[in-house]
């Protein structure tokens, strides 16, 4: 004979919590508000140390009372807060969980239906927190409901309720399609657990024995399993009620425990069934004919969140029977509370291996990778992404994203040919995913930094030449436009107009031949100018400042007149006189003969360039820009000789004039006359033979 004991025996999450609870603080004045578990032995030891149980809160005044794993109403832990008493509140999480999304669905107007036994303690605690409004209900009893299809509706189970019984329920609902049902699956995974293994230990046995006790309600659950399956099925509530020799002639015994049976008890069965049977600590694995799953790194797997601690969450997976520790460095919170916790015992979360041998769990770890995949679905999409290139190869530049290699090819990286790869190593790159392997282990992305330079660049081209468009067909020549001042050239000044960059040459500044344009403008500075050229398809326009600025000359009337007296400066000096500058863009000719009183056979005898000289103007012409001056006329004429006879008179001058003609070379000229020396037709220089007559 072989013996088989169930991986899911002894207690549960709920009942372990609850007796040690009872144990640490029983004693005189500690009461237990009904049978704590439905084991007599685990009572009567707590009970021998003066912890009393009671059925009724009425009971008890003072002192403190143990809430039991089954929980209990609303309105009686308000009852013990008004007396004052003490509460150890040790329900089963998954039983609190119960009793919260019932208060909450209740709250919402819904109707609570209780998949359970009526009079099951559990399930009266429960009705408690909606009022004791809750319909429990079965498979039996479900077409007298008379609920409608718009009913608000909200289904959970009793922890230790049967999972087929749930399942036919489920399948009712269904078929009616009420418009606002929300179900929710309360059953504890360790009563799924142990109602799977009684379900397969059962088919595969000849005899099985159920521990626990008689009032239990998972453990009745399970003799029901076990009958369905099998003809020979013994109960005992404890090793003592073992009969051996009736399963001497059985060639396997299948041995299953309920939630409120210690592990001691259920193991003691388990010895005493043949002192000779295989005794191995994976019976269970052999019964059902499987082996224990093989774990690899990065895999995802769901568990359920059994307990917490001060050192994280113990989680359970099922389908290897065992809790794992997910510590509280790998859980998905800012700050790990284990308190904040205790209401989501039984919650089922997803977690990845980080490491074997042993097995470290993750949750923070999947919330990168969807973190991850996320980003990789939108690179997918084209989104832009960026990297530090950390090394290179043959072909080109490679990168980490996350758990992805990132390779780019040496013709990606820019537009051109890259010759020196070494130089972009440590550099951040801008990419656009041209592939995403995901083969296997293998997790590439081979990306181009070019596609997004040549786009740019063509966005640049296209906008660019869309501006150009707007702005040749906004400008004509003789347009006044407002222009900023950006740059300065040695022939001229760049201004910009609508941001477009146009030429302001130097000779288009200033009137008066500005040599640099730093002398009319300001950098940074806006002007208003004149268009003078605009040419469509060269793309350029030419902008003029000076013509929208007075000329000297137009004003010249209103600052001069005939017989002023000006200051200036020599500017230059010619044969027949020399130009003085009275202001910027005005200048004035002093003919030679109005240099001085004295006949002057050249100009620079008298002046140079450079000389202030003040003088009087003899005639103003605005119109051709025309000012004749005189320097001799501020100064006093000399004494002219006393005159002789005129006989001797004209004899002395003629032969005067013939000595001055034959030095002159014939030329024939009075020292003080006023007549021009040389002229033409044309004028001197501009100045006509009437300007320099006065005439």
């Amino acid at each position: 004979m072989k013996a088989y004991l169930a991986e899911n025996s002894g207690f549960c999450v709920g009942v372990k919590n609850a007796v040690a609870a009872a144990r640490k603080i029983c004693g005189e004045g500690v009461y237990i508000l009904g049978e704590l578990i439905h084991n007599e032995s685990v009572i009567s030891k707590i009970e021998r140390t003066g912890t009393k149980t009671v059925n009724d809160v009425s009971e008890v005044d003072k002192g403190t009372v143990i809430i039991r794993s089954h929980g209990v109403g609303k309105d009686v832990f308000d009852e013990l807060e008004r007396k004052g008493v003490n509460i150890v509140n040790c329900t089963c999480p998954f039983v609190m969980k119960t009793q919260k999304i019932v208060s909450e669905y209740y709250g919402k107007g819904y109707k609570i239906l209780i998949a359970g036994a009526a009079k099951h303690p559990e399930v009266v605690g429960i009705n408690g927190w909606c009022e004791n409004s809750a319909v429990v209900i079965g498979p039996e009893n479900l077409d007298e409901l008379g609920l409608k299809s718009d009913d608000k509706i909200c289904i959970v189970a009793q922890t230790t309720y049967s999972v087929a019984d749930f399942e036919k329920i489920l399948a009712f609902f269904t078929k009616k399609r009420f418009k606002m049902l929300e179900v929710f699956k309360t059953i504890c995974y360790t009563t799924i657990e142990r109602q799977k293994e009684a379900e397969i230990l059962s088919q595969t046995c000849d005899a099985m024995i159920v521990v626990g006790g008689r009032s239990s309600s998972n453990t009745k659950q399970l003799m029901k399993i076990c009958e369905g399956n099998c003809k020979n099925v013994f109960y005992v509530s404890n090793p003592d009620e073992l009969e051996y020799e009736k399963f001497k002639n059985f060639k396997k015994v299948g041995i299953v425990a309920g939630a409120s049976t210690p592990n001691e008890q259920s193991m003691e069965v388990f010895l005493k069934m043949e002192a000779n049977a295989e005794k191995s600590s994976n019976v269970m694995e052999q019964a059902l004919n499987t082996e224990e799953p093989k774990f690899r790194i990065n895999q995802k797997i769901s568990a359920t969140i059994s307990s917490a601690t001060d050192e994280g969450l113990m989680l359970y997976i099922a389908n290897t029977k065992k809790e794992i520790l997910l510590a509280k460095g790998e859980v998905d919170c800012e700050n790990y509370n284990k308190e904040d916790y205790a209401a989501k015992v039984g919650d089922d979360i997803e977690v990845m291996i980080t490491g074997l041998n042993p097995v470290v769990l993750s949750e923070k770890a999947i919330k990168a990778q969807k973190e991850e995949e996320e980003t990789i679905s939108k690179i997918e999409a084209g989104e832009i992404f960026t990297v530090t290139c950390t090394g290179t190869n043959k072909g080109g530049l490679i990168a980490k994203l996350g758990s992805y290699e990132v390779f780019v090819p040496s013709s990606q990286i820019r537009v051109g040919f890259v010759k020196d790869l070494e130089k972009y190593v440590g550099k951040t790159l801008r990419l656009k995913a041209e592939k995403v392997e995901r083969t296997g282990r293998r997790k590439q992305i081979v990306g181009s930094q070019r596609v997004i330079l040549e786009a740019e660049r063509a966005e640049r081209d296209a906008a660019r030449q869309a501006k150009e468009e707007q702005f040749f067909a906004s400008i004509s020549e003789g347009d006044v436009v407002t222009g900023k001042v950006v740059r300065f050239a040695e022939f001229g000044a760049f201004v910009e107009v609508n941001g477009f960059d146009c030429l302001a040459h130097i000779s288009d500044l200033s009137w008066t031949n500005a040599k640099t344009p730093s002398e009319v403008l300001e950098l940074n500075k806006e002007y208003e100018f004149k268009v003078l050229k605009c040419d469509k398809e060269t793309k350029k326009v030419s902008l003029g400042y000076k013509q929208l600025q007075p000329k000297p000359w137009d004003l010249a009337a209103d600052k001069y007149a005939v017989g002023d007296v000006v200051k200036g400066k020599v500017v230059r000096i010619v044969d027949f006189g020399a130009f003085v500058e009275v202001e910027k863009g005005i200048d004035g000719l002093v003919h030679v003969s109005q240099i001085s009183h004295e006949w002057l056979e050249n100009p620079t005898s008298v002046l140079k360039v450079g000389d202030e000289v003040e003088a009087k103007i003899l005639d103003l012409n605005v119109e051709r820009e025309r000012m004749t001056l005189s320097i001799k006329a501020l100064t006093p004429a000399p004494e002219v000789a006393p005159k002789r006879g005129k006989e001797k008179q004209g004899e002395d001058e003629e032969g005067t004039e013939e000595k001055a003609g034959k030095k002159r070379g014939g030329r024939e000229k009075k020292v003080d006359s006023d007549e021009p020396r040389e002229w033409n037709e044309g004028g001197v220089d501009g100045v006509s033979l009437g300007d320099l007559l006065n005439k």
